[in-house]
């Protein structure tokens, strides 16, 4: 039966001027009347299947198509094999529903010349291998083991359905196809029949695409890729620590990695101060912290202030009348969990943040946590005053 007529097309005109190809001598002589055919050992797909850009796929999670490495170093345009995996299948239609059938035999079959177009790729499926349409539209899953098969992909009716314009779904299908396996081994990709010029391009379009690196190659890439993350990574570091590495105490400490681009010089002298004079800056940072906050003109405060001084620890110097909490408060001990300082924090809590450094067991993180508080107090006006009074104080440090 001839092909419906062609209707004006919406796409770009296919190039004319390539000629019909055949393969010197068929893969199998015309067969006689005794002849024995292969019946497909399973029909995995038959049905209308949606295409859109002129594709659909075999695939699986694992591993999707892409182009247009699929062709890679391959003769024929119309089934990219060349992505281990997987199947790119090009078809005449842009955008609509094609004819399709999906056929698994136990031995290859014989050509049917029926087909106007017709080409062979070696396959390795993976798990999961399934028929799709673009963008998902469509899933048949393919019932193939995972091993070593030659695919042929055949085409009727592809100038017809390059000339159509998106199909509504009332409308006959135009143009058909059909995807065969059989278990054999590797073997390069070849066009056995080219008769329509959408055919020609594509197979003189995909001979130009070089081919997929090999293992070894992507191996390499893949190491290249790796280095150069970690060269990014080593610079974005570097910027962040103002120009050169940290210790590894202080790459320890993120609140030091959020200070050095301002206070690198100032954070390798706290790292070199011996642990008595970093207990001390603590201190100072903490007192000095609180007259600037106006915490000090509570008596609780600078007698806590007072009492660490002496010696006290820390954590119970501290004490917190009931009526700081405000109305409402419940008697007895009250827990805080302070994320950042804040003009809007209650009283108590404003006093615990500032207090906080002096409970940390590390001498070097709590002068770092003491800097960052007071940071957030002074505020980016005065920091470099307050940081100019901390020098002043305790310069030389060691």
């Amino acid at each position: 039966m001839p092909p419906p007529r062609a209707r004006a097309s919406r796409h770009p005109p296919i190039p004319t001027q390539f000629p019909s190809t055949r393969t010197p001598t068929p893969r199998f002589a015309p067969p006689s009347a005794d002849t024995v055919h292969p019946v497909p050992k399973q029909i995995l797909m038959t049905g209308p299947a949606w295409v859109h850009y002129g594709q659909i796929y075999v695939g699986s999670p694992e591993r999707q198509p892409q182009l247009p490495e699929s062709f890679g170093g391959q003769q024929n345009g119309l089934c990219g094999a060349a992505v281990p995996g997987t199947l790119i299948l090009i078809t005449g239609l842009h955008t609509g529903t094609v004819g399709f059938a999906v056929e698994l035999y136990d031995e290859e079959p014989l050509v049917d010349d029926e087909w106007e177009e017709i080409v062979e790729a070696s396959y390795r499926p993976l798990e999961g291998v399934a028929l799709t349409g673009w963008g998902g539209e469509g899933r048949w899953p393919l019932a193939l083991a995972e091993i070593d098969y030659r695919v042929r992909y055949c085409g009727w009716g592809m100038d017809t359905g390059h000339q159509t314009p998106p199909q509504l779904d009332e409308e006959p299908l135009v143009d058909r196809y059909l995807l065969q396996f059989w278990p054999a081994l590797p073997e390069p990709d070849r066009i056995i029949k080219q008769t329509s010029a959408q055919a020609a391009y594509w197979h003189h379009e995909r001979r130009k695409t070089p081919p997929p690196p090999t293992p070894e190659q992507r191996a390499e890439r893949e190491r290249e890729r790796e280095r150069q993350q970690a060269e990014d990574r080593l610079a974005e570091e570097l910027r962040g620590w103002g120009g050169r590495p940290p210790s590894d105490r202080l790459r320890e400490i993120w609140k030091a990695y959020h200070l050095a681009l301002d206070h690198r010089d100032l954070l390798d002298a706290l790292e070199a101060a011996s642990p008595d004079k970093q207990r001390a800056m603590v201190r100072w940072m903490t007192r000095r912290t609180c007259h600037e906050a106006g915490l000090d003109r509570y008596e609780w405060v600078t007698a806590a202030l007072d009492r660490i001084e002496r010696g006290d620890d820390p954590r119970g110097a501290l004490q917190i009348p009931a009526e700081a909490f405000g109305p409402g408060a419940s008697d007895g001990p009250h827990a805080f969990f302070v994320a950042g300082w804040s003009d809007n924090l209650e009283l108590p809590a404003k006093v615990m943040t500032i207090f906080s450094p002096l409970r940390e067991d590390d001498p070097l993180r709590a002068t770092i946590d003491a800097l960052w508080v007071a940071r957030d107090v002074f505020g980016p006006n005065r920091t470099e005053a307050f940081v100019g009074e901390l020098r002043q104080a305790f310069l030389p440090l060691g």
